[in-house]
C-alpha cells in the first residue's frame, strides 16, 4: 500500500496539502541559479549587452514559468526569487 505524501507534483508543479508553493519557489530559484552559473562560466564577455540577452532567454523563463498559478505567497519566497535576479553576473 502506498503512503500518502504531504506534497504532490501535478503538471510539473509542487504543492502541499495547504496549497503552499514554497517548494516550487525554491526549485525555480535553484534552476535559475544553475543556468545563471552556466552563463557566467560560459560567456567570456561581462558586458551588459552580451549577458542580458542570455539572461532573458535562459534564466527568466525559470522564474516566470506559470508564475500566475504559483505566485510566491510569503516574503521569504519573494526574496528567494529576487535574490537570483540580484546575483552578480560577473
Amino acid at each position: 500500500m502506498a503512503e500518502s505524501s504531504p506534497e504532490e507534483k501535478d503538471l510539473g508543479m509542487f504543492v502541499d496539502e495547504k496549497l503552499n508553493m514554497s517548494r516550487q519557489c525554491a526549485l525555480a530559484a535553484q534552476k535559475a541559479n544553475r543556468v545563471l552559473g552556466c552563463i557566467t562560466r560560459g560567456v567570456t564577455s561581462r558586458l551588459r549587452e552580451v549577458i542580458l540577452p542570455h539572461y532573458s532567454a535562459l534564466v527568466r523563463p525559470h522564474l516566470e514559468c506559470c508564475i500566475q498559478l504559483w505566485g510566491p505567497q510569503y516574503r521569504r519566497d519573494i526574496e528567494l526569487l529576487e535574490q537570483v535576479q540580484r546575483r552578480p553576473r560577473s
